[in-house]
């Protein structure tokens, strides 16, 4: 199975503690709100620091994707600094959380998951050509930030703009296409437990 968001289709709307804008790449199951999705992919702008909203019972996994960066307190984490270069980091989205601009706005990349429903992961991908990857998860979405590429996935493809998504279910084998330096994330979703 294979399903497009495409950006200009992306929905935008107040952050659950009202400080900010999100936009909501996609959600599962369609039509979820906040407070009863399974897995959710959005972005924020986050132009001054402050505290992040609570989500009780999920689990979530930020990357930057634009700007200087974040200095992220998490409650039992301590602080890490994150910029575009960083790993993504993963933390409990019901931890006690507050960023801190490290320069100018920042844009973001976050993934949530329920917890005892489903687990994720979260990789940046630098492309520049042609890729294969083999992976066991059994849900995939693939966000691209930057550039463009084409997904193939057994016998369906998708070509991605920048922040267009593709959800990918059943498939084990994927190739990359870029024509030109291309900056992708690939988060698979599993049941809960180890992957």
């Amino acid at each position: 199975m294979m399903r497009i968001f495409r950006s200009a289709d992306h929905k935008r709307m107040p952050w659950k503690n009202g400080g900010g804008v999100t936009t909501e790449i996609a959600v599962s199951p369609d039509g979820a709100s906040v407070d009863n999705f399974d897995w959710r992919l959005s972005m924020a702008t986050v132009a001054s620091g402050g505290p992040f909203s609570v989500f009780a019972g999920i689990d979530r996994t930020l990357a930057v994707l634009d700007g200087d960066g974040l200095s992220l307190t998490v409650e039992g984490m301590g602080t890490t600094n994150l910029t575009t270069g960083s790993a993504p980091l993963p933390f409990p989205g019901d931890a006690p959380t507050g960023a801190e601009l490290l320069g100018g706005t920042v844009t973001d990349l976050n993934i949530m998951t329920r917890r005892g429903r489903l687990a994720h992961t979260m990789r940046r991908l630098d492309l520049d050509g042609t890729l294969e990857l083999s992976t066991t998860a059994p849900e995939l979405i693939i966000f691209c930030h930057a550039g463009a590429c084409q997904v193939t996935a057994d016998d369906k493809n998708a070509v991605l703009n920048s922040h267009d998504a593709v959800y990918l279910a059943g498939s084990s084998m994927l190739r990359f296409e870029a024509q030109a330096p291309s900056r992708l994330f690939v988060i698979e979703l599993a049941p809960a437990g180890p992957f």
